[in-house]
């Protein structure tokens, strides 16, 4: 995608061959900085502290993490712990633990000498191939649009609504929710994007809209209560979210109020669609309200907010009553029976075991590779 002009993917190597670049995400949509990382270590505060985020972009900036450690040390021992310390990040995004399971099966099988170059050659076919699932998931997410929009008048807009961001800032290109978005602008066809502020962190406010007025993509900011008062009024024509870790039978766990939404959605007849490509997806989970880890945040993130002042600078100011304590999870779990479909890179499915089987067969009760 484009910033300025300027084509980015959100991770990518320093002219010097090693380091790694990313984003600093918790500067925007105010300031566009990028950060360089030059160990495991910083890799893994960049996760922690969501300078990235997103269940995609966490798995390749974990691998890149993974190939940082063995920069500095290839043992055995460095091996496993730079894999601890960056599993210990992020407990719901399944990406990490699937970029990490997949590392840790690539560089065991090679003697230490072998291990640097194979580390970095392997992350950076993990941010290739999510580039590609995720243009492929935004083709089969547009037959969606455009089959509403062949119902509908040629002047009539589309009407999308998303929550959080799932768009090229949660992956290293295109994004999941908001790739289907971008191709059918790309079209002609006219789509509105109703984009949730998505509270606490204001992922939508800060990051889905910023990207969205980079691509030119019409949409409106709304407090996230207000998604299901829309669709009473006939104002929204289908949902589109993304998700950090999908079960084998179609649960779908994303940022905290996805639920609500998907409620909201069934109780009005709006079609609900995720977007996922298949590493989110934990094949090991049948029951994501009792399997998924639920990640519980700061406190802080919920008592204050972070936003441009008078003087042009970003400050911190605090909403909620002094002394008062505050709940922070960031997650919640969407039952499959409230999805429409689950878009893949191999197609739209069921939210579903059988939807998925049909789709992955090879991957249908397996345990997880």
């Amino acid at each position: 995608m484009k910033i300025n002009g300027q084509a980015y993917r959100t991770i990518w190597l320093a002219p010097d061959g090693w380091r790694v670049c990313v984003i600093d995400q918790t500067r925007l949509p105010f300031r566009f900085e990028t950060v360089t990382l030059s160990s495991a270590e910083a890799a893994a505060e960049a996760i922690r502290s969501m300078v990235v985020r997103g269940a995609p972009l966490i798995g390749a900036t974990a691998a890149y993490g993974v190939a940082l450690a063995m920069r500095a040390d290839a043992s055995d021992a460095a091996l496993e712990g730079a894999l601890a310390l960056l599993g210990a990040t992020r407990p719901t995004a399944v990406n990490l633990h699937w970029a990490l399971a997949r590392m840790r099966r690539v560089l065991a099988s090679v003697d230490p000498g072998q291990r640097l170059a194979m580390a970095y050659s392997e992350a950076a076919l993990i941010c290739d191939e999510d580039v590609a699932l995720c243009r492929v998931i935004g083709e089969h997410g547009l037959g969606l649009i455009a089959a509403i929009a062949a119902q509908r008048p040629a002047d009539k807009t589309i009407n999308i609504l998303t929550h959080c961001n799932a768009g090229w800032l949660a992956t290293v290109d295109w994004g999941t929710a908001l790739a289907p978005i971008y191709l059918a602008h790309d079209a002609g066809i006219a789509v509105h994007v109703w984009v949730d502020e998505t509270r606490p962190r204001n992922q939508g406010a800060a990051l889905t809209a910023y990207e969205l007025g980079a691509h030119g993509v019409p949409h409106t900011v709304i407090a996230d209560n207000a998604g299901g008062h829309l669709m009473q009024h006939a104002q929204v024509d289908m949902v589109i979210v993304g998700t950090d870790r999908t079960t084998a039978t179609g649960d779908v766990a994303n940022k905290i109020g996805t639920y609500l939404k998907a409620l909201a959605a069934h109780d009005n007849g709006v079609p609900f669609y995720v977007a996922l490509p298949s590493p989110t997806i934990d094949w090991s989970l049948s029951d994501g309200l009792r399997e998924i880890p639920i990640e519980e945040r700061a406190a802080r993130e919920v008592t204050h907010l972070s936003g441009l002042a008078e003087d042009g600078e970003v400050h911190a100011f605090r909403v909620v009553a002094p002394g008062s304590p505050a709940a922070n999870p960031a997650f919640d779990v969407t039952p499959a029976r409230l999805v429409t479909g689950l878009i893949t890179e191999r197609g739209v499915c069921e939210a579903s075991a059988e939807g998925l089987a049909r789709l992955f067969p090879e991957r249908a009760g397996r345990p997880p590779a």
